[in-house]
């Protein structure tokens, strides 16, 4: 199985429109994200994020979060956290949070989730954005399963 790891920040003037560009600036925002758990196949690729079909039906794990709120920070991360025998995906927001403190509890989240199943951490992948609301900001974080 191929699967990208992405993310995207935007601003627009509503909570939809935000989320909606920011799945843009992620370049996922022309397809249906179906909601998933967060285990990864054994030995999946991961691949940049591919010229997707509009309107096909794509798996994914997403983090987000958005903000009317002048000056807010608002932080999406995924982690992805892979063993020998399969991989694990975790996702964490915060909002007026040190991004580096979202960032390492998504670390510390995917990391527990691979111990707790007994299993040897090979490597680890965080993807995520932060962003500074001017009017209406959100930002997102994905793991798309693409085959």
């Amino acid at each position: 199985m191929r699967i990208s790891i992405t993310s995207g920040r935007a601003e627009g003037p509503t909570k939809l429109n935000t989320f909606d560009n920011a799945l843009l600036n992620a370049g996922i925002g022309d397809v249906n994200l179906i909601k998933v758990s967060s285990i990864l196949p054994k030995d999946a690729e991961i691949v940049p994020v591919p010229k997707l079909t509009p309107g096909d039906m794509i798996n994914s794990v997403l983090s987000y979060v958005s903000s009317d709120n002048e000056g807010d920070i608002i932080s999406a991360f995924v982690a992805v956290a892979i063993a020998d025998e399969f991989g694990c995906v975790v996702e964490n927001t915060g909002i007026n949070r040190n991004p580096d403190d979202v960032k390492a509890e998504a670390e510390e989240m995917a990391r527990y989730m691979v111990d707790v199943r007994g299993m040897k951490l090979k490597e680890i992948i965080i993807e995520g954005k932060s962003h500074i609301v001017k009017k209406q900001g959100a930002v997102v974080a994905a793991v798309v399963y693409l085959d």
